[in-house]
């Protein structure tokens, strides 16, 4: 079974992955957008959103949505990292899951946007990644994980 990172640990990965052939997806497998959107029933649904496929059809449903998983084709696309800040200001407090092409660097950052889980590519030292996620103890910007800038941290303090 895959293992992926999830809330700050290694655990392994109980979902089924994409089958986009699969006229009717079964509960825990996870659907591309076009196969979520005919779903009749989303309470505990997962979906995966590619580059290009903007979080806006998920956003009346976030409430029923178990799993978002935003596919990164390359890691020099960052739209990704947009959808998952928008998808947590719009109030998703589900899992929000990277997989694709990122890297170790990243983790941090995708974290900062709204991300809590990371499947990551097959050879990936996940414990390497993992500490890679305590790297920076303090953040200068605002951010989903800590929305005052640390000059307004500081003046509250």
């Amino acid at each position: 079974m895959p293992r992926i990172i999830k809330d700050g640990a290694i655990t392994e990965d109980n979902r089924a992955g994409i089958d986009s052939e699969d006229r009717s997806p079964g509960q825990g497998q996870i659907c591309t957008l076009q196969q979520w959107q005919k779903l009749t029933h989303k309470q505990g649904s997962a979906v995966q959103l590619e580059p290009g496929q903007e979080p806006t059809p998920l956003l009346q449903d976030l409430e029923d949505i178990e799993l978002v998983v935003i596919n990164f084709s390359v890691f020099t696309d960052g739209r990704g990292f947009s959808y998952g800040r928008e998808l947590r200001e719009q109030g998703y407090s589900g899992e929000l899951r990277a997989t694709g092409h990122f890297i170790r660097d990243q983790l941090t950052y995708l974290g900062r946007c709204g991300f809590n889980a990371f499947d990551l590519q097959e050879g990936a030292d996940l414990h390497e990644a993992l500490n890679s996620l305590k790297d920076f103890s303090e953040y200068y910007q605002a951010s989903i994980d800590s929305p005052q800038p640390l000059f307004r941290r500081r003046e509250n303090a």
